[in-house]
């Protein structure tokens, strides 16, 4: 069995989270804190956002590279080898 181990240490339970919350409004006030929950909210849907079209782009230029054909636009190493042995005798034949 794995032993799960958490990040940041044991989640705090209902006092602690009483205690941070009453910091919160002590250093925030009671008036700004719907506004920084809103605000944190926007912010992580526009990094949803941003990170949703950055995957999109990449599965897009991954279908243009392996295309459904089966060919990822690299030559096969045997007909670059072929080639080779091809053009090197043709230049052998040439100069004699």
């Amino acid at each position: 069995m794995v032993e799960m181990i958490p990040l940041f240490g044991p989640i705090p339970g209902g006092m602690e989270m009483m205690v941070i919350l009453l910091i919160a409004v002590l250093l925030f006030g009671a008036n700004k804190i719907p506004k920084l929950a809103r605000s944190t909210g926007e912010a992580m849907g526009e990094f949803k956002k941003g990170r949703q079209e950055i995957e999109e782009e990449l599965q897009e230029a991954q279908s243009e590279v392996n295309p459904t054909s089966g060919t990822d636009g690299v030559a096969d190493p045997k007909e670059v080898r072929e080639t080779d042995t091809v053009s090197e005798t043709d230049t052998d034949a040439s100069e004699a």
